[in-house]
């Protein structure tokens, strides 16, 4: 694991050749719609990050943690993270996939045991 305290950079997880997913914590998460500006990005990532701070905020109260959760959902929705896939070309979703169990299998082994362990490495939040 890291030897600091620091979580990784997303840039730092391994990226599949064709830029759908990276690995952490040894799955497949969906990257975002790279058809979003790069100013859409980041409010819709500064949405992401308030709602997810509003569900440490309100964990004691259903009703407001429901919302909240709704709000995540909803930004990583709009991120293109969860929801329809924003590809075209009919290749199913493999989110949460292990990698070695997925179309990506052989792109993984070709990686180095270096690029494999960062993909192993947690961060996400």
């Amino acid at each position: 694991m890291r030897a600091t305290s620091q979580p990784m950079s997303l840039k730092e997880y391994p990226h599949t050749p064709d830029g759908r997913y990276f690995v952490a914590a040894g799955k497949l998460w969906r990257c975002s719609d790279p058809r979003l500006t790069e100013a859409g990005r980041k409010a819709l990532t500064k949405n992401l990050m308030a709602a997810r701070r509003k569900m440490k905020e309100v964990q004691n109260n259903e009703r407001q943690l429901k919302a909240a959760k709704r709000a995540v959902n909803a930004a990583k929705e709009a991120l293109g993270e969860r929801g329809p896939v924003w590809w075209d070309d009919g290749a199913p979703d493999q989110t949460t996939k292990a990698p070695q169990n997925s179309t990506y299998k052989d792109w993984w082994a070709s990686l180095s045991d270096e690029e494999r362990i960062r993909g192993y490495e947690t961060g996400r939040g």
